[in-house]
């Protein structure tokens, strides 16, 4: 791009802080500006230097090139139309949610639909808040890039280079509809399972010197996303039920066939069984020497 952007990062956590860490990182932003209804978090971004300036979005409005909303998504149906009510045609506005159909819905009718980007890119942690935010979080990872057709051809090219260049990620293209049912699979049934095995290990082991003992990696890894934010995931599934209770009817399914083949003393149909699970190994691998 010939000039650089002035970005604003609604909702300075974990995600808005990363972005505005590798915005920053990379040059693509001349300046970036925090906006948060958190007094702590503006501090806090101030302090780390995760943003120049922090403001409401209104005042915003009046120095801003491209909001990057990155909020839960009921803020984000409410906040997003009132921005573009007010968007000048140069600037522009994207989110970062990790569901789309409510926004879709919440935006599909509205007159500046055009200068709206859905987007998603796919990198976090099981951490929150500003002091969440890491550098780098997202570069090599994937970001999706929802409705392109419904946005104008001048603010795809914008965002595209906002991810590839700003903050050195690949893109995908679906529609908000398919995202959703994607992401149900890939990342919330991952979030919900964990959330469960951490409850049912604190249910039946009510010794925690022995969970701290014999707790090994392997069950560190499966349970570190039950330390992520209860109030952002219990949204995210209310918002993506439909698709989130398909996926667990099949994952319980899935477990009742184990469970089944146990009772059986069918041994070698189960180990059949896990070995079809290892295939996952070779489609990760494969992602990863792309």
């Amino acid at each position: 791009m010939e000039s650089k952007q002035k970005v604003g990062v609604i909702g300075i956590g974990l995600i808005g802080g990363s972005i505005a860490l590798g915005l920053r990182e990379s040059g693509w932003a001349s300046e970036i500006i925090g906006i948060d209804t958190n007094p702590e978090h503006q501090s806090k971004a101030l302090s780390l230097r995760l943003v120049d300036r922090v403001m409401t979005w209104e005042n915003a409005l009046h120095e801003v090139d491209i909001f990057v909303t990155s909020t839960p998504v009921d803020v984000l149906v409410s906040i997003i139309p009132k921005i573009l009510d007010q968007l000048k045609p140069h600037q522009l506005i994207i989110e970062v949610g990790s569901t789309k159909s409510p926004v879709f819905e919440a935006l599909k009718n509205h007159p500046k639909r055009a200068q709206f980007v859905s987007t998603h890119p796919m990198a976090g942690t099981e951490f929150s808040g500003p002091e969440a935010a890491v550098l780098g979080l997202f570069k090599n990872k994937t970001c999706v890039i929802c409705d392109k057709e419904l946005s104008s051809a001048t603010a795809i090219e914008i965002i595209e280079d906002l991810y590839t260049h700003g903050l050195q990620m690949q893109l995908i293209y679906m529609d908000s509809i398919g995202h959703d049912v994607h992401t149900a699979y890939i990342s919330h049934i991952s979030h919900i399972c964990s959330f469960a095995l951490a409850n049912t290990v604190l249910e039946k082991e009510k010794d925690e010197k022995r969970i701290f003992e014999l707790a090994s990696t392997g069950f560190e890894s499966t349970v570190r996303l039950a330390k992520s934010s209860p109030e952002t995931w219990s949204q995210i599934f209310h918002q993506n039920q439909e698709n989130l209770l398909d996926v667990l009817d099949e994952y319980i399914n899935t477990l009742l066939k184990y469970k089944g083949l146990m009772l059986a003393g069918s041994y070698d149909k189960l180990k059949d069984e896990l070995s079809k699970a290892n295939d996952i190994g070779r489609i990760l691998n494969n992602k990863k020497g792309l």
